[in-house]
């Protein structure tokens, strides 16, 4: 396969980071539907496998499957640089939310994002079912 140029993967890696709110299953989901679906960057089965090795390893195995993914699509720049693209939005959200807090208390408008982010989760789980998961093999 063509590499895929480095200015366009930040651009997919900015938008896997800012949609895929809700934890690890919602970002395992976006990069699924972003880069094996509709990309089309990185095949279904060689996703998979990284997801497994990522799964092995200590840490949060959504951050070093998009850090790996990124060393796959550009080399050591791409596997940097998806990385931090992968954290900035929920850092700076988390950081906004945060001065919202100090500034105004627990207020309704702060309540609803955790409903929103209830509600991504949900959409996630569902997207995990055609992920290519054979669920009766996971028990033996």
């Amino acid at each position: 396969a063509d590499p895929v140029p480095l200015r366009e993967s930040l651009k997919v890696w900015l938008y896997i980071s800012a949609v895929s709110f809700g934890g690890p299953a919602a970002q395992i989901a976006t990069m699924t539907r972003v880069l094996v679906e509709e990309k089309r960057w990185i095949s279904q089965s060689r996703f998979l496998h990284a997801l497994s090795y990522c799964t092995l390893l200590p840490g949060p195995e959504a951050q070093q499957l998009a850090t790996y993914l990124g060393w796959l699509l550009n080399g050591p720049r791409g596997a940097f640089l998806a990385g931090w693209l992968f954290v900035l939005p929920s850092y700076l959200s988390i950081l906004l939310f945060s001065f919202l807090y100090l500034a105004y208390g627990q207020t309704p408008a702060l309540e609803v994002e955790s409903v929103v982010g209830f509600g991504v989760k949900c959409g996630s789980g569902w997207d995990f079912k055609s992920a290519g998961l054979d669920l009766k093999y996971t028990f033996l």
